[in-house]
């Protein structure tokens, strides 16, 4: 597609900057993206948030095209819900996730609750940038480590579970008893079995210890 030229000058308009809303807990942290994002003339911060509540009413505010999203946000929803949240409001910004954190349950939580991309805080000021570009545009952007766990899993796949099984997998590796993890997870115990059921049958085991065993192996816990 020929792009739109101005009238009389023969060159093409800048495109306008990307509208970014930065969420993370940590205040020196969020201080040091605002600090180097304010850098980049392409790039607009619209706000900044500590926590996912905070995120979800600036957003509501401020339309960011991006949210630079944590996913470890102390008190409150964490980075995965808030992600969930934001992505199912209208508008929908996208979200580029910005952590230290790189583990297969990690990235899978972040990618289900409709992230766009994920990128670890290991990453160079120009990357994060092109990264913020390509999600604004709605385009996966990976960290090297992040696409070589995702190209791993393509060729090994892993077993799927689902986000209640993994609840229930997480409280398990915790030594919890099937009530208490029913009256954790608000369910009932026959339910607790009956989804322990099919973990056992997803990892091929038959006992607790063996399915907390494999979760680790295979990253299947946060």
């Amino acid at each position: 597609m020929t792009p739109t030229r101005t009238p009389g000058t023969g060159a093409t308009p800048a495109r306008p900057p990307v509208r970014i809303l930065v969420c993370d807990d940590h205040a020196v942290v969020r201080a040091g993206l605002l600090a180097l994002l304010r850098s980049a003339p392409d790039i607009e911060v619209v706000g900044e948030a500590g926590s996912g509540e905070e995120a979800l009413a600036l957003a509501r505010k401020t339309a960011p095209d991006v949210v630079l999203m944590d996913l470890q946000l102390g008190e409150g929803i964490d980075g995965v819900e808030t992600t969930r949240r934001l992505r199912a409001t209208t508008p929908a910004p996208h979200v580029l996730v910005l952590t230290t954190y790189d583990t297969d349950a990690d990235v899978t939580r972040a990618v289900e609750a409709g992230a766009t991309g994920y990128l670890l805080k290991a990453e160079r000021a120009e990357d994060l940038f092109t990264a913020i570009h390509a999600a604004a545009q709605g385009r996966p952007a990976l960290s090297p480590p992040v696409a070589d766990l995702v190209m791993s899993r393509l060729r090994n796949p892993r077993p799927a579970l689902t986000p209640r099984e993994r609840d229930i997998l997480t409280h398990l590796s915790r030594g919890l008893p099937n009530h208490a993890i029913a009256r954790a997870l608000y369910i009932s115990e026959a339910t607790v079995k009956t989804h322990l059921r099919r973990i056992y049958d997803k990892l091929g085991v038959d006992t607790r210890a063996g399915a907390v065993a494999v979760a680790k192996e295979q990253r299947l816990l946060p």
